[in-house]
């Protein structure tokens, strides 16, 4: 398999919704469930027992300044997780936990929610793989689960897989919720859908920057729906599509995924932004060309963006622009891809952060999470307004943020522990010391831990 850097692969959806009113204020079927009723801790929210999880006893974090995510500054406070759910955050000197408690002092560091990345592509091929290996479900999974490894060691603890291989991320999903491996909670789209031929399908890319396990292509309305359809039925919790489409193919697919409870992102670009806003599509990824017009009419539609700005650096780094696809056919550079992010920022747009890395590049974590943040910074965030973005804002882009976000009592316990100031230094991230996933102590003095397993007993020998 032949390997041109300059060729980008997969881009970032949008997220979509068919009505003209905000986006978060847009009907969704979970409007039909009591807020009282346990259901799985993903965007489908289906229905499921309570007490379902294998987490036990009580984690006290105590002694650490704590950044809730809410942007007011941190305070010293007590953190108190039990099984899998914050339950008290207390003034410093408190003690109110059982006795059997595990107890860490992080005395000096920053606590704070996880950090959440929102365009990640976990199969993605290596540099060099041939395409047979490239093809493989087993190696797509290994290739997923060693990705998985560098994001919870960064300190992430959610990602939005927007286009992978097959039924690979939904598995990974399952693995990490279960305890098996470990890694962030995996949000996934299952594939990306398209136009015949459109982003990601494109003919005269090599085999390499063309995943076509991860690509749903789709020709005409009914069959953008179905596409949808199948997405959902795969396990997707949020539905991924790519420009080119019609008005009506993105109209069709953006109303029928709201119907089916769920968010549609987009990759789109020029005129296909505003057809997508305009159809009702939740969030658009990456900083690609719009109009002043499309601008303004997502800030008013409340339609959100995940700017990624990382990888648009990197490829133009190393190959000197964005060659060889046709949906990419303007023109745009690190300065032109700054500029919309300030446009977006000062137009009111909410932002998210996301990756958007693929091959190899991964291995620059968590460095390429630290310069996307350091990008918002260009453009007039302060540190402590990034880390709320990459926290609370983030999880409101994945219609998580009443279960994750912020650090508050009755919320998911995904807690970072940092060995610095994050809120002031925002490079202080990369000191990664402790890492709470779902109640689980994954990532301790920066590395991951996998506890030894417990012996199951052998079979008592039946007696006649």
């Amino acid at each position: 398999m032949r390997y041109r850097p300059r060729l980008l692969l997969l881009a970032i959806p949008m997220l979509g919704v068919v009505w003209s009113l905000p986006a978060q204020e847009r009907p969704i079927r979970r409007r039909f469930l009591d807020p009282s009723t346990p259901t799985s801790d993903d965007p489908r929210r289906v229905p499921m027992p309570a007490e379902r999880g294998q987490v036990h006893g009580t984690i006290v974090l105590r002694g650490g300044r704590v950044f809730d995510g809410s942007g007011a500054p941190p305070s010293p406070l007590t953190v108190v997780i039990t099984r899998n759910v914050i339950t008290a955050l207390l003034p410093a000197g408190k003690i109110d936990w059982p006795a059997d408690a595990k107890v860490m002092d992080v005395t000096g560091k920053t606590v704070l929610p996880g950090l959440i990345d929102l365009h990640t592509h976990l199969t993605y091929t290596d540099v060099g793989v041939s395409e047979t290996r490239a093809d493989h479900d087993g190696d797509a999974a290994l290739r997923g689960a060693e990705r998985l490894r560098y994001w919870i060691e960064s300190g992430v603890t959610s990602v939005r897989d927007v286009a992978s291989h097959g039924e690979v991320p939904f598995i990974l999903k399952e693995w990490v919720s279960a305890g098996r491996i470990p890694g962030p909670r995996v949000f996934a789209a299952g594939k990306l859908i398209t136009g015949t031929g459109g982003h990601g399908a494109e003919a005269e890319l090599p085999s390499i920057a063309r995943p076509w396990r991860a690509i749903r292509q789709a020709s005409g309305p009914d069959d953008w729906r179905e596409a949808v359809r199948e997405q959902v039925r795969a396990g997707a919790d949020v539905i991924k599509v790519a420009s080119h489409f019609s008005k009506e193919e993105i109209e069709a697919a953006v109303q029928e995924a709201h119907e089916l409870g769920l968010k549609v992102c987009a990759d789109a670009e020029t005129f296909y932004i505003q057809r997508a806003v305009e159809a009702g599509v939740d969030v658009i990824e990456h900083p690609l060309p719009r109009s002043d017009e499309t601008i303004r009419l997502m800030a008013q539609r409340g339609t959100q963006a995940d700017p990624t700005l990382v990888p648009y650096e990197i490829i133009f780094d190393n190959s000197g622009g964005y060659f060889g696809a046709t949906s990419r056919r303007f023109t745009f550079s690190k300065a032109a891809n700054l500029e919309m992010l300030r446009r977006l920022k000062v137009a009111g747009v909410t932002l998210g952060i996301g990756t958007d890395l693929v091959f190899d590049w991964f291995r620059y974590m968590p460095n390429a999470y630290l310069t996307e943040m350091h990008r918002f910074m260009d453009v007039g965030f302060t540190a402590r307004e990034v880390l709320s973005i990459a926290t609370k804002t983030n999880a409101k882009i994945l219609d998580m943020d009443d279960k994750l976000g912020t650090l508050e009592a009755g919320k998911l316990a995904d807690i970072l522990v940092v060995d610095g100031r994050p809120d002031e230094h925002i490079d202080d991230l990369a000191k990664v010391d402790v890492v709470i996933r779902d109640g689980r102590l994954v990532v301790e003095r920066g590395q991951v831990i996998i506890p030894r397993h417990e012996a199951k007993p052998m079979p008592t020998p039946k007696t006649n």
